[in-house]
């Protein structure tokens, strides 16, 4: 086992399986209060599937009852137990069905995580009148309205629920400011007399501590400490084992890190949490991990849009950039991967929905690789009726695949800029482990890349159907793949084809640094001379060293054509 642990370069140590989130949920879901005991019933169906952790939508109830996503919390005390905003039930079901819901997925080993929602509250019970100063909606640090006496939704008693579990009542003090003065009538952005803006949050709009509601004010002792006890509840009285954080930019940085450490400490458990810090530039999400000293992951938002991009660009996008200045190349320890969620899908705020013919290459990039923790879309697997949207076929082979053959040294051939692959070696003790993966944006071609010496003589099929020929690999442990126009391909030994046993350093001394034509072993990893990783930095141009000696048909034909015009000799007036 050590020489495995040692020759396969991954984040998380050999494990019986790769772990695999699903967000199972998606915006368009019916309020038919029946989600949970659906959760439950696919329980073992998604453990089949290779899920490893799920994460559901908000538990407690809404300002909107049970029309509410959960995202306009009103009382997290609240899990579909008490006749509040019109329901017992949430959106989802009853506390009851919740808590069996969780104990359904972790009774088939996936790990439950909850969305926690703690930078605002709506819905509130009673009014208060309060004085106010008007800010700039696109500079929340000007002033453009002095001092005026408003009327604002800020006292939330919970009648229905009558002080159980906690007798906290918040009322104007506890908040930092609000968006409508419910006396005019008028819309804006409000702050309140002795409040001030946190300081340490995203800087869009000068400040964007406040978002929506009424924002929560964490410089307050008093909210701190409330947040931290109900943390401490919910933690013990659900028994979930993680967390989703909404919205961790407009939250002051320094609150995650000390909620979170005190909830570790209390409970004496690495509970796992990964922040939605919705922001696509890689150096903003660096600062925030380093502010909060990495205490949780992040969803890896740069990634979702260079995906995105690619999928609107029609052929135009670079691949070999496509994995570039993401978290996961800069922080794939702390990378959540995504395709696609709630707030992207088609209709929502933050809609940037990859189109569909790029879906299975985007799954490919965050299922197939060894760097992140994929987070699989309830819209994906199940479909959006509201929108229209079939079940990405083809997904669920490639969540198959990540659970039993995604393992082993990765080989990266990010060396064109239309068609890109990588293959995994596999593992020894994992039968039928490893693959080459091959993918563009434009026309179709091959590659010719390195699959390891233990698979020569196999004969390879493209398991998603794409490319009806086969491939066998060379005695060198290459294979000539090839991929359709704008396609992707995922090579795999046929069933009950041979392999032989994987070249390790720690087996074998005598091939530290041997050399041939094609490349050489150092530290006992076989590296191609073509190889090219997809964090490495690339230049513009096309270098024909990285390409020639693979059939890439049209490709091959463009750099020659482009060789003989440069070799033209041009006429010079006399």
């Amino acid at each position: 086992m050590e020489d495995i642990i040692k020759n396969n370069i991954s984040n998380d140590l050999y494990t019986d399986r790769n772990k695999t989130m699903m967000q199972d949920f998606e915006w368009y879901l019916k309020p038919d209060k029946r989600h949970w005991n659906r959760v439950a019933a696919e329980a073992k169906t998604l453990r089949n599937s290779g899920i490893t952790a799920v994460w559901l939508p908000p538990a407690y109830k809404g300002a909107s009852g049970a029309q509410d996503v959960g995202y306009a919390v009103y009382d997290l005390y609240d899990l579909g137990e008490f006749n509040q905003k019109g329901t017992v039930e949430t959106k989802y079901g009853s506390k009851d069905e919740y808590l069996a819901a969780v104990r359904a997925l972790q009774a088939q080993g996936i790990e439950v995580l909850a969305d926690v929602v703690l930078g605002h509250k709506m819905g509130a019970d009673e009014q208060e009148r309060i004085f106010a100063y008007g800010q700039d909606e696109y500079d929340r640090n000007r002033e453009i309205a002095g001092k005026r006496k408003i009327t604002v939704w800020t006292k939330f008693t919970f009648p229905g629920r009558n002080g159980k579990y906690s007798d906290f009542k918040w009322d104007w003090t506890n908040f930092h400011g609000t968006d409508f003065d419910a006396k005019s009538q008028e819309n804006g952005i409000y702050r309140f007399i002795g409040k001030e803006w946190d300081s340490e949050v995203d800087g869009e709009f000068g400040n964007y501590d406040y978002l929506m509601g009424v924002d929560l004010d964490m410089s307050d002792e008093e909210v701190v400490e409330e947040l931290q006890r109900w943390g401490e509840w919910y933690f013990a009285f659900t028994g979930v084992d993680g967390f989703r954080l909404d919205a961790v930019k407009h939250i002051d940085f320094g609150f995650y890190k000390n909620w979170l450490t005190q909830l570790r400490q209390k409970f004496d458990k690495p509970i796992f949490a990964v922040g939605e810090y919705w922001n696509a530039e890689l150096g903003i999400l660096e600062n925030y991990i380093q502010k909060t000293d990495g205490v949780l992951s992040l969803f890896d938002v740069p990634l979702h849009f260079n995906m995105y991009h690619a999928s609107v660009s029609n052929g135009y996008y670079d691949m070999r950039y496509i994995l570039k200045r993401t978290l996961l190349s800069s922080r794939p320890e702390l990378a959540v991967t995504f395709v696609d969620n709630h707030d992207t899908q088609p209709g929502q705020a933050l809609e940037s929905y990859v189109l569909g013919w790029f879906k299975l290459h985007a799954y490919c990039l965050i299922l197939l690789r060894e760097e992140g923790y994929p987070c699989v879309f309830y819209g994906d697997y199940y479909g959006v009726p509201h929108n229209g949207l079939e079940p990405v076929t083809g997904l669920k082979t490639l969540m198959e695949l990540r659970r039993d053959a995604a393992y082993g040294v990765q080989h990266d051939y990010f060396n064109h800029p239309k068609i890109i692959g990588w293959t995994r070696e596999g593992l020894d003790e994992l039968e039928g482990s490893g693959f080459a993966v091959i993918m563009t944006v434009e026309k179709g071609g091959t590659k010719r890349m390195y699959a390891g010496r233990h698979f020569a003589g196999c004969v390879f099929t493209d398991v998603l159907n794409h490319v009806k020929e086969t491939v066998k690999i060379d005695k060198n442990g290459y294979g000539e793949f090839s991929v359709e126009d704008g396609s992707v391909s995922v090579w795999k030994p046929k069933k009950g084809e041979k392999t032989g046993k994987r070249a390790l350093i720690t087996k074998d001394k005598s091939i530290q640094n041997e050399e041939n034509e094609f490349g050489r072993f150092e530290n006992g990893i076989f590296r191609d001379n073509i190889e090219v990783s997809a964090y490495a930095e690339v230049t513009d141009g096309v270098e024909p060293r990285l390409f020639y000696g693979s059939n890439y048909t049209h490709m091959r034909d463009e750099v020659k054509e482009e060789e003989e015009t440069e070799d033209e000799k041009v006429p010079v007036d006399e």
